[in-house]
């Protein structure tokens, strides 16, 4: 007898190694797997330009990423005496116009050179709304909390949706390395502010998008995050408190589901040493002369050596 509607991730013929840069981009769901991924000691980089949730804002970022196109004074505004820009998120704001061009622009530089030498890409999507800021006709990633009244929000077309993913394919293909792999994801994370019904209505606009486009490239894969959330773990017991986004335990099922379809032998074992790891070193003790402790930590530190190793790459 079946309880529940497990949603299975085909076993991919291409495996995460050991030595594999992996970039991601996108929602908060794409942070809460690479954060994974960097405590297990692989070499990640993050969201440059912060959270983004729109298929859109994913694909200017993308661009400007793979240009090495730095920002300008014009390209910034002051609001709430902060220098700000509207395709970052918030923290890269700052009290004055050099700090805030230097955190953007860093970013930037370390990103297109990260990419260059990226195998894996992990893209999160998490909304088609998006707002245009009037004074400028522009449309934007983040509106920084300015009054509602400067923007106008709508929903993507399709064609502007299945034209960003297109284009971000291209241009990530055309910087990283011959064979990247790219996996899509639309975050499970529900936008109860945007309503029950409209969030429905833009997720599915998201992933119609995505089975359109995928098939026409070969390096291209989609996780379905989403699904499993929705369909697997179909109880509020797999929620944070604010019964919208996925909690720990969530977060790691699919997470190991991720793993067991996409990690090689050697990526598997490798994690889940430097987790086991990373747990022990969180350890505290009171007597720190202990002998007990002090044959613990000389373990650690051959465990801590055997895996250094292993690979080129920085670890603990």
């Amino acid at each position: 007898m079946k309880f529940r509607t497990e949603v299975e991730i085909p076993n991919s013929s291409k495996k995460i190694e050991v030595e594999d840069q992996i970039f991601s981009i996108g929602s908060c769901f794409a942070t809460e797997m690479t954060d994974l991924l960097q405590s297990g000691q692989l070499q990640t980089f993050n969201n440059p330009f912060g959270t983004l949730f729109n298929p859109y804002s994913v694909n200017q970022a993308v661009k400007k990423l793979h240009n090495a196109d730095f920002y300008t004074e014009g390209d910034l505004i002051s609001f709430n005496e902060e220098v700000i820009s509207l395709d970052h998120h918030t923290s890269f704001n700052s009290r004055f116009l050099h700090q805030t061009l230097d955190r953007i622009n860093s970013q930037i530089e370390l990103g297109n050179q990260f990419l260059q030498n990226t195998k894996w890409i992990l893209i999160t999507y998490g909304s088609s709304y998006i707002y245009e800021f009037l004074s400028k006709k522009k449309l934007v990633a983040n509106c920084h909390k300015i009054p509602a009244k400067y923007f106008e929000k709508r929903l993507l077309t399709h064609l502007e949706i299945t034209d960003s993913i297109y284009e971000t394919i291209v241009n990530l293909q055309d910087i990283a390395t011959d064979d990247v792999q790219i996996l899509f994801t639309v975050s499970p994370v529900r936008h109860t502010k945007d309503g029950m019904v409209e969030n429905t209505l833009s997720k599915s606009k998201i992933i119609t998008a995505l089975h359109e486009i995928l098939p026409q490239f070969e390096n291209c894969h989609y996780l379905p995050a989403y699904e499993i959330l929705m369909d697997d773990l179909r109880d509020y017991r797999f929620y944070k408190e604010d019964l919208i986004h996925p909690n720990k335990q969530a977060i790691l099922y699919i997470w190991e589901k991720f793993g067991n379809a996409y990690f090689s032998d050697n990526t598997m074992d490798f994690i889940e040493e430097n987790l086991k790891i990373a747990k022990s070193l969180d350890h505290k003790t009171v007597d720190e002369k202990n002998p007990k402790y002090q044959e613990f930590l000389e373990k650690l530190k051959a465990r801590i050596s055997v895996q250094q190793a292993k690979v080129k790459h920085k670890i603990f």
